[in-house]
């Protein structure tokens, strides 16, 4: 029992990291090549990851299976990154 609680603690905040770091990533990258200017796009995709922050951190807590959890958060947080950085080449091409 309590290595599930920590490997659920674990998921919501270093999980919960991940994701939401992917993100402000893409959020800010799509926003910013969509036409919104730098430091609006930075400040909006910030507010909404504090958002989406708060309902991945509940939603680990509720979640039946914490290793489905795991694999959400991590391959989305790397996912959403990785489109971030080619979003952002494409922007400097």
């Amino acid at each position: 029992m309590p290595l599930q609680l920590l490997s659920r603690i674990g998921a919501a905040i270093l999980g919960g990291y991940a994701f939401c770091w992917g993100f402000i990533a893409i959020a800010h990258s799509g926003l910013y090549a969509l036409g919104m200017s730098f430091h609006d796009a930075e400040h909006l995709s910030a507010i909404l990851g504090v958002l989406l922050f708060l309902v991945v951190f509940l939603w680990t807590f509720a979640a039946r299976r914490v290793g489905l959890c795991w694999a959400v958060l991590l391959i989305g947080g790397g996912v959403m990154s990785g489109a971030a950085a080619l979003i952002q080449r494409a922007l400097l091409a």
